[in-house]
């Protein structure tokens, strides 16, 4: 199945029913009133995040979603019936925004998270709102509101802890499929993988991460070449970045400086906030470099020329050398931020029951609480002369 991650839709909440204007017809009950019912709401529509879809094929298909219209009121104090709402489910990590702004609705960062994206019109009043002490027999009702309609664009960016980046045939497919059981497919010339891969790291029972294989970059990706930067966008919710850097290719030309440089440069042109991420690089295919002193002399001169780098690791991912002290390496670096993270939520809870504060609780919304006093008001200049219908 191709993968998709971008998706445009629209979507039409359900519109609200209208109020009836009836009056109770009653053998012996000469007078009896008002009994219009309010109209139903119309039916709402939510986004669900669903860990089970890992993609927005769904969505290229099928653009526009309806919800159900709310019913009329009717006599005898009859209400409308309101409209049946409408899922929408997504794979986690979906982001939706408006089309025309920008602006952001929804972002389904967890399994299970339910967030309305539309919200239909309520039901219109029936004539029984609308009786006073002087006005005995309105014939007053209101027509329901127009759910809402909107053009979304939706966005998928996959939850990973790590991400892999590099150039085509650098060993990211080979270095996933060591760590972890991830099977992506491995093949000896460029752009191999076409899709993002994820994969889980499992460094004991209770200790494991998500490791996320993007297509490879080249210099020129912010214009276009070769799959462009429309993967990049999977590693913005990672933690940490694995550059791996062939560190033998097989063109006699290629430079792994300069194609380290030139990745790191698209990085940039993408989106600072991915140059500022912590970035570890992973020196890969040692396996073709036989000579332990001329391996050495190499990896020097690789680190020499490149620049600073936080760290770095030595692999050959195809015989799994080395890769163990990348992945425990990880996993300690996430337990520590897990960890810190944990504290400093700690702490402020901690303060916040110091000072005495609590979070108060949402109110539930209530879609029939209408201004009564208002069309009261309205109504007392608008009394009817004969108040038997």
């Amino acid at each position: 199945m191709k993968f998709f991650d971008e998706a445009r839709i629209e979507v039409i909440a359900g519109d609200g029913g209208n109020g009836a204007a009836t009056f109770r017809r009653e053998k012996y009950i000469p007078m009896g009133g008002p009994d219009g019912g309010d109209g139903g709401k119309g039916g709402d529509i939510y986004a669900v995040g669903d860990r089970n879809l890992n993609t927005l094929i769904d969505f290229r298909f099928k653009r526009t979603f309806l919800a159900e219209r709310g019913e009329n009121g009717r006599g005898a104090d009859c209400y409308g019936k309101g409209g049946n709402d409408v899922e929408l489910r997504m794979p986690v990590g979906t982001i939706i925004t408006l089309q025309e702004t920008g602006e952001l609705v929804a972002d389904l960062d967890a399994d299970g998270k339910r967030v309305m994206i539309a919200r239909g019109g309520r039901g219109g009043l029936g004539n029984l709102h609308f009786k006073t002490s002087t006005n005995r027999a309105p014939r007053k009702k209101t027509m329901g509101q127009e759910g809402e309609r909107l053009a979304l664009n939706l966005e998928l960016k996959v939850l990973a802890d790590v991400g892999l980046l590099g150039m085509p045939n650098a060993g990211k497919s080979t270095f996933i499929r060591a760590v972890s059981s991830a099977k992506p497919k491995v093949a000896d010339y460029p752009f191999t993988t076409l899709a993002p891969n994820l994969g889980v790291v499992r460094t004991s029972e209770n200790r494991s991460f998500v490791i996320a294989d993007i297509p490879g970059l080249i210099e020129g990706a912010a214009d276009g070449a070769g799959l462009g930067h429309q993967f990049l966008r999977h590693l913005q919710r990672t933690h940490i970045l694995l550059h791996i850097v062939d560190i033998a290719p097989f063109d006699p030309e290629a430079s792994p400086v300069r194609d380290a440089h030139a990745i790191v440069e698209e990085l940039r042109k993408y989106d600072e906030e991915l140059v500022n991420k912590r970035r570890w690089l992973v020196l890969n295919k040692l396996d073709l470099i036989p000579d332990e002193e001329e391996r050495k002399e190499r990896i020097a001169a690789f680190l020499d020329a490149y620049g600073p780098v936080e760290r770095h690791f030595e692999v050959s991912a195809i015989s799994r050398a080395g890769c163990q002290d990348v992945v425990f390496a990880i996993q300690d670096i996430l337990d520590e931020e897990k960890a810190a993270a944990q504290a400093a939520a700690d702490a402020a809870a901690l303060e916040a029951a110091a000072r005495g504060e609590t979070t108060p609780e949402a109110e539930p919304e209530d879609d029939t609480d209408y201004d009564q006093n208002e069309t009261e008001d309205e109504d007392e200049s608008d009394d009817d002369e004969n108040p038997n219908p």
